[in-house]
């Protein structure tokens, strides 16, 4: 019986170790990802164009980010996207910006 216990035991401890380890991984992808995205909202609004802080903007665990929204001009869309490309981090950039007629 002791046997049984112990190993029961041991193994409950193995997942919650194991469990433990992804939500650290989860929480350093959520930072990661964070820091990219508020790196690129402020540039956005260093640029005084209230146009350009209206843009939706995320980022994946790989540093990939998509730009959503309505801008007034294409070059509004194109600057959006050239500020993002330009931001430590960004791997790349999906503009997905519509520009407004």
């Amino acid at each position: 019986m002791k046997t049984l216990l112990l190993s029961a035991m041991l193994a409950v401890g193995s997942f919650t170790t194991v469990v433990y380890a992804v939500d650290s991984d989860a929480a350093g992808t959520y930072v990661k990802d964070s820091v990219i995205t508020t790196k690129v909202k402020a540039k956005l609004a260093a640029k005084h164009m209230a146009t350009l802080t209206k843009i939706k903007v995320d980022t994946d665990a790989h540093g990939a980010v998509w730009l959503s929204g309505i801008a007034p001009s294409k070059d509004a869309s194109d600057l959006a996207e050239m500020i993002t490309k330009d931001t430590d981090g960004v791997t790349s950039v999906h503009n997905k910006i519509v520009v407004a007629e």
